[in-house]
């Protein structure tokens, strides 16, 4: 039987002084191995690591690699206001920290939605070395994967969507927010509109990147992750998956384990898959005459 060691809670701080609550559930038994893997996993919006929706991923995830899972700002037991996406890439890189500190050699970063967002966000702001809120990335990923994720800001063609939109935008939507789903937004939460997903994952390269969507995505359609897949270039990889919904709550059986086991293949960079992700970028990507 796989070796499971017991779960780790932890309270941990981000470079802007936001707390974050975590969950560490190791999988092996020394983490300096070289196969040890941690994957960071970051929630979509109103998620948790309290939700059954997300424990369901981790508990799968588990078979595969160590987890890694946290409240972001403004959720759960974190502190902080919901930001979107925008600040959550200091969430994510206080995770990865952690993960290193620990002794995983590798580790993945994996968002859902309003994560999967941020961490491409986090992946592709790292690599450039920019500042982002008066603070330096510092903690790379060896491999990024993200889920029913946005490719650009103000996404207002579907009805999800719009009422995402009204909990950001209004001061009633705000409350609702709070109180019937326990996220705590903030009433600015962003002073200067961020760049967007498909603006910087191009810049992630040389490190590999798993696209995965769902062909019923109430969200986001596929216009989204085909979008990523070629702003992002060789070393990204596209799943779009028959009959799978949106984020964690519309996981069809059977992905997450075909994620996990996956993992050792997308961190090898295996030559099959570039030239898979180099068909794809070519075939969902804009048109010479654009």
């Amino acid at each position: 039987m796989p070796y499971s060691a017991p779960t780790v809670y932890r309270l941990l701080p981000t470079a802007d002084a936001e707390i974050l609550a975590t969950e560490l559930r190791n999988r092996v038994p020394v983490v300096t191995d070289n196969e040890a893997v941690c994957v960071v996993v970051a929630h979509g919006f109103s998620g948790s690591i309290g939700r059954p929706a997300l424990r369901a991923v981790t508990d799968e995830l588990r078979r595969h690699v160590s987890v890694l899972s946290m409240d972001l700002r403004g959720h759960g037991r974190s502190t902080g206001t919901c930001t979107f996406g925008d600040r959550e890439v200091l969430d994510v890189d206080a995770a990865v920290g952690e993960a290193r500190r620990l002794g995983y050699r590798k580790v993945v970063t994996m968002g859902w939605s309003m994560g999967g967002a941020a961490v491409v966000r986090h992946a592709g702001l790292a690599a450039a070395g920019e500042m982002t809120h008066g603070h330096r990335l510092r903690h790379r990923p060896d491999a990024v994967v993200t889920v029913s994720a946005a490719s650009r800001w103000f996404v207002r063609d579907t009805a999800p969507m719009r009422r995402i939109h009204w909990f950001a935008e209004t001061a009633s939507g705000r409350v609702a927010a709070r109180l019937g789903l326990g996220v705590r937004i903030a009433a600015d939460p962003w002073p200067e509109i961020p760049a967007a997903p498909v603006e910087v994952i191009g810049g992630i390269a040389p490190t590999p990147v798993l696209i995965v969507h769902g062909d019923r995505d109430s969200y986001f359609t596929v216009e989204h992750p085909r979008a990523l897949a070629a702003a992002a270039g060789p070393t990204a990889q596209l799943w779009l998956v028959p009959g799978f919904g949106h984020a964690e709550a519309g996981v069809v059986p059977g992905l997450v384990d075909r994620i996990g086991a996956h993992l050792p293949d997308l961190l090898a960079g295996r030559p099959e898959w570039a030239q898979c992700a180099r068909r794809m970028a070519r075939e969902t990507g804009p048109s010479p005459a654009g």
